[in-house]
Formats: structure tokens, C-alpha cells, sequence
């Protein structure tokens, strides 16, 4: 396991929790609310915010899976990683990983500024990547679940 991962476990930032439909429908929520203002925002010419909305759709779904399998994660870049490392999502983490520096640039950076070209690539990769890891909600089970928990024995 990743060094990183492992003292995010040892700070507690992320652990084994129950799996809980409540919190994952919240997170599935979050994830749609997000798109749709990145949708809105990319229209309405602000596309600095809609990249920023479309990271958003793309962690929140993320931390719903998670949610789904058991784990409770408080980083993004944690995130990331489980979703490489721990579920073997390598195109998955590569897309959110992206992003993710995507969202940065932009919203950090005053000399990366967003065009309507970076805001539509995001916002329909944004619309693939949560539509991809809601099927894998839908498609997760006990032994997904079991599986995650001898990975982190």
C-alpha cells in the first residue's frame, strides 16, 4: 500500500466505516447538484467556476463509492489513490487526478485562465465519469465490501 495512504489511515483520515445508503445517496446528490451548476456556470460564460463544478461532480460520486465499499476518505488526493491503489481504478483515478490539477490551475492560478473549450472538455468528461462510477455503486457487493477489508488488515 501507498506510504501516503498509510499515514492517511494512521491520521485517521481515512478508515473503515459501515457502508451507508444515507451517505451515498448524499454524495450521489452532492455529485449531481455540482454537474448541474457546472452546466449552468459553463453556459453563463464562467467557466473558471464550471471546472471547478465539474472536479466537484467527479470527487463527490468518488466519495460515494467509497461510502458504498465501506471506507470514509477526508483527502481528495487520498481519494485518488484508493481509487488506483485499493479498487484498481487506474483510468478512474487517472480522469480524477486530472481534474483535480485541471481545478487548480484554474482556481489557484491567476495566470491560467479557463477557456469554454477546458470547461466543456471537463464538464463531459465530468458527465462519463460520474455516470461510470454510479454503475459501479449500483454494481458493488458484499464480497466488494469483504475484499476492502482484508486490504486494509
Amino acid at each position: 500500500m501507498n506510504k501516503f495512504l498509510k499515514t492517511l489511515i494512521n491520521e485517521k483520515k481515512i478508515s473503515l466505516v459501515e457502508s451507508s445508503d444515507n451517505l451515498v445517496e448524499s454524495y450521489k446528490e452532492k455529485s449531481n447538484n455540482s454537474l448541474k451548476s457546472a452546466e449552468v456556470l459553463n453556459t453563463t460564460a464562467l467557466y473558471e467556476n464550471s471546472v471547478s463544478m465539474s472536479y466537484y461532480a467527479m470527487y463527490n460520486i468518488t466519495i460515494a463509492l467509497l461510502y458504498k465499499l465501506g471506507i470514509k476518505c477526508e483527502n481528495h488526493t487520498g481519494a485518488i489513490l484508493l481509487l488506483k491503489e485499493i479498487l484498481e481504478e487506474n483510468e478512474l483515478s487517472d480522469q480524477l487526478k486530472a481534474a483535480k490539477e485541471e481545478r487548480i490551475d484554474k482556481q489557484y492560478y491567476a495566470d491560467f485562465k479557463a477557456t469554454k473549450d477546458d470547461s466543456e472538455l471537463l464538464l463531459n468528461n465530468a458527465k462519463t465519469f460520474v455516470s461510470e462510477v454510479k454503475s459501479k455503486i449500483i454494481n458493488s457487493s458484499n464480497n466488494d465490501r469483504e475484499k476492502i477489508k482484508e486490504i486494509f488488515n
